[in-house]
Formats: structure tokens, C-alpha cells, sequence
């Protein structure tokens, strides 16, 4: 069975895990690169290790938010283009999309070399905590064009039906991360710069990885660097408005951790600061297999999607909901059972920050059993090429009610008041996801049903 049957007629939900398991063993490897070097410094470094590496945290959203821009944009053109049976319009999206890749990458680590210290003072480090996020950062910006190239080119082996590949580029990366954080940070005694190259070394074992995989000629669609430089500006325009909703919330992530990083400084020092960082760590590994699910789903509903079958969108949608469920519900009982052994992992002998850290983690993930709907419903609207209702919903979490919250909350409750801004969102958000989700089934139910409707009867034999 070819790509084309495999997402047009195989039963949804063993098609939604071939797809999603990869994805979510790639997204929980992606993970790791943050959460390992946090869990490495937060032991070999200490506190005000870990509260630069959070400082340095909304840098790296905005690095991602880039390569997702163009990645994930390019990632569900080229899905509805091989749906609609157009592979070599796909091949140009690609094409288009590696130029753009490199293009931002340059000028991201150019424009973030020059500002670095305002921008670190920005996000919140102090004079004791600057040091660290500065050491951190200034060789993470050098790594951009390997994270863009291997994020970005990744999500297009995914979207041509190759989940193993893309899982398998995760993993070369991870590994490595994980095998060079130790060297560089106890026995080199690099401390937080050992943590930053071993990040860096992993992305570029990965881009090489990713461009091989291309190069060699094993891939469905075709790369030609000699056409990447030559951008037409009309399928960028596509790239970005797919891709904007994801972009967003990476950006959103990033005003809301620098808001965030702000109020803890204000409310709690360094320390709050380095108890969150836990927290966003523990959060980030529940969170990511949800992420690999919308993956998983956005090749089925793109391609589907493009060939009108609206019921097999629907129970894409549906399977995705309740995988992420499940998986965030498994989250809040380990936050609720053994929240001092996740803490412990960053770091045992501050008793302080472990238990700060409880407290945090507690109440920020108070409702985090929900959330999975609304992530996979925000992703839904990526999937269907609808990227003004994807931009708002993911927003609406993100900017619109927590950035406010954070804020005013705090006036009142102090620093209890930003832990609680979290779960305040994420019930409001889910709400408001569902209502959109359902006047959009009520819209696909009635494009089937006109379908139905314009379908001539076949004649009977004469």
C-alpha cells in the first residue's frame, strides 16, 4: 500500500499511532536537549546555573519559533500538495523553505550576538545570574543554522510518510547531547558554556543527518541546493501564513517567559527563577508527546483534508484529542504522587529549591488534564490550512490570558499569584477551543452532506 492509500484509507487510529509513536519519542528526544542540560547544571553548577539556563530559555523559543515558522508552514503545504497529487510544487515549498531556513538563521545569530546583554537583562537575570545566561546563550546563537536546518527539514521527511527517519534524527541528536553534557560540564568543568556546546554538537550531527538523508537521493521529494537561493516570494507568503500559528505561539512562549522571569525576580529572586525552570523542565516532558501526536495527526488531516474526506478528518481529530488526554492526565497524577523525586532530579541538596519548586509545580499543572484538547484542537486548524483560527487559539493560552494574569494576579497573591495565572488559562483556553471545534465539525458535517447532495445517482442498467 502506497503513501497515497495509507492516509486515505487505512483504519484512522492504527494509522494515527504508526505516525504519532515516532513522533512522540522524536519530541520527547527534543525535550531532553533542554531538560538534560538543566538537570546536568542544576547538580554540577548549582541554583544560579539553573537560573540561567531559565533566563536564557525565551532566547531558545524565539530560535524555535523561526525554524517552526518556516518548518512546520512548509510541512502542511507540502502535505495538502502530495494530497492533491502536485509533488512538484511540493519539492519547490521545500526548496523555497531550506533558503528561507538559512536566511533567518544569519540574521537571528547576528542580531543576537550584538544585543546580548541587554537582551539577557531583559529576560530577567540579575547581576549574580547574568554571568551564566551570557556564557549559555552567546554559543546557542551560533547553533541556529543546525537547529533551523535539522528542525526544519525534519518535519519534511515527516510529511512525505518517513516517521522512522524523522524519529531516528531525533534520536542521533539526543544521544549525543546526553553523551557530551557530562564530558563538558564534570570532567572538562565547563559548567554552563560545556552545557551550551554540547547542544550545538548534537544540532549539528543532526543537520548533517537530515541533509544526508536528502542528498542521498532516499527521499520521496527532491532537494536541489543549487534552487535555494532563488526564492519566490508568493510560496513564502504560504509558508508563513501555514506556519504562522505555530511561530506565534513560540513567540508567545517567549513574551510570556520573559514576563514570567520578570514577576518571579520581583516576587521570589533568583531562586523562584530556578524553581521554575524546574517546573517548565517537568512540564516540557509531559508536554512534548502531545506535540508528537499533532505530528502525527497533521499529515492524516492535511492530506484527507485536501481529498474531501471529512469523515476520516474528524476521527483523526477525535483519536489525536484522546491520546493527548490520556498523556496529559498521566502528567498531573505524577505532578500530584511524586512531585519531590521529579524535583530531585535538577539538584537534592538545596532543600529551599525543592521545595519551592513542589509548590510551583503543584499548582502551575492544577489543570493540566485538559490541556491536551486544547493543543491538538489549536493544531487542527494548522492542519486544515486555517492558520488565523490555529494563531488565535494557541495565543489565547499563551498571550491573551496568562501574559494578563501573570500580571495581575501577583498584585494581590504575591508569588503564589504567577503559579496560579497557569491553570487559570489553561481552563479558559480549553474552553474556548471547544467552542471552536465544534461550529468547525458542524462546518465539515455540512460540506459532506453537500457533497452527498451534488453526487449523481448512478443510472440504472438499461
Amino acid at each position: 500500500m502506497n503513501r497515497a492509500e495509507r492516509l486515505g484509507q487505512e483504519k484512522i487510529l492504527p494509522l494515527l499511532v504508526r505516525f504519532s509513536i515516532p513522533a512522540i519519542v522524536g519530541m520527547l528526544v527534543q525535550a531532553l536537549y533542554n531538560v538534560v542540560d538543566r538537570i546536568f547544571v542544576g547538580n554540577g553548577v548549582g541554583p544560579l546555573g539553573l537560573a540561567g539556563l531559565t533566563v536564557a530559555f525565551p532566547v531558545m523559543l524565539v530560535q524555535m519559533a523561526f525554524s517552526m515558522l518556516i518548518g512546520l508552514g512548509a510541512t502542511a503545504l507540502i502535505s495538502i500538495r502530495l494530497g492533491e497529487n502536485r509533488q512538484a510544487e511540493a519539492e519547490q515549498i521545500m526548496s523555497n523553505a531550506v533558503g528561507m531556513l538559512i536566511l533567518i538563521s544569519f540574521v537571528f545569530t547576528v542580531s543576537g550576538i550584538a544585543f546580548l546583554d541587554p537582551l539577557m537583562r531583559l529576560m530577567g537575570a540579575s547581576d549574580a545570574v547574568l554571568p551564566y545566561a551570557r556564557d549559555y546563550v552567546s554559543i546557542i546563537l551560533y547553533g541556529t543554522i543546525f537547529q533551523s536546518i535539522g528542525f526544519g527539514l525534519n518535519h519534511m521527511i515527516r510529511a512525505q510518510g518517513n516517521p522512522k527517519i524523522a524519529m531516528a534524527t531525533m534520536l542521533i541528536g539526543a544521544i549525543t547531547n546526553i553523551i557530551l553534557d557530562p564530558i563538558f560540564i564534570f570532567i572538562f568543568g565547563w559548567g554552563v558554556a560545556g552545557a551550551a556546546f554540547a547542544t550545538v554538537l548534537s544540532q549539528v550531527v543532526s543537520a548533517a543527518w537530515v541533509l544526508s538523508f536528502f542528498l542521498r537521493g532516499k527521499s520521496q521529494l527532491r532537494l536541489d541546493l543549487r534552487q535555494i537561493h532563488r526564492i519566490k516570494w508568493p510560496v513564502v507568503l504560504q509558508i508563513v501564513s501555514i506556519g504562522f500559528a505555530p511561530f506565534a505561539m513560540q513567540l508567545a512562549g517567549s513574551l510570556q517567559n520573559l514576563v514570567l522571569n520578570q514577576n518571579l525576580a520581583h516576587y521570589g529572586g533568583d531562586l523562584a527563577i530556578s524553581a521554575m525552570g524546574i517546573v517548565f523542565s517537568v512540564n516540557t516532558l509531559f508536554m512534548m508527546p502531545m506535540f508528537g501526536i499533532n505530528q502525527g495527526a497533521q499529515p492524516i488531516i492535511g492530506f484527507n483534508y485536501g481529498a474531501k474526506n471529512f469523515d476520516r478528518v474528524k476521527q483523526t481529530l477525535l483519536y489525536a484529542a484522546l491520546g493527548a488526554t490520556i498523556l496529559s492526565t498521566l502528567g498531573f497524577l505524577a505532578t500530584r504522587f511524586i512531585p519531590t523525586q521529579l524535583t530531585a532530579l535538577f539538584g537534592r541538596h538545596d532543600l529551599e529549591l525543592m521545595d519551592l519548586a513542589v509548590q510551583a509545580m503543584t499548582t502551575v499543572m492544577m489543570f493540566f488534564p485538559i490541556i491536551g484538547l486544547q493543543i491538538v484542537g489549536a493544531n487542527f486548524f494548522q492542519a486544515l490550512g486555517k492558520p488565523k483560527k490555529s494563531a488565535f487559539l494557541s495565543l489565547s493560552r499563551q498571550v491573551l490570558l496568562l501574559i494578563p494574569l501573570t500580571i495581575a494576579l501577583p498584585r494581590f497573591l504575591g508569588l503564589r499569584g504567577v503559579f496560579l495565572a497557569y491553570p487559570a488559562s489553561d481552563l479558559v483556553a480549553t474552553m474556548i477551543t471547544l467552542w471552536f471545534l465544534r461550529r468547525e465539525f458542524a462546518g465539515l458535517d455540512s460540506q459532506e452532506l453537500e457533497a452527498v447532495t451534488l453526487t449523481p445517482a448512478p443510472q440504472s442498467e438499461r
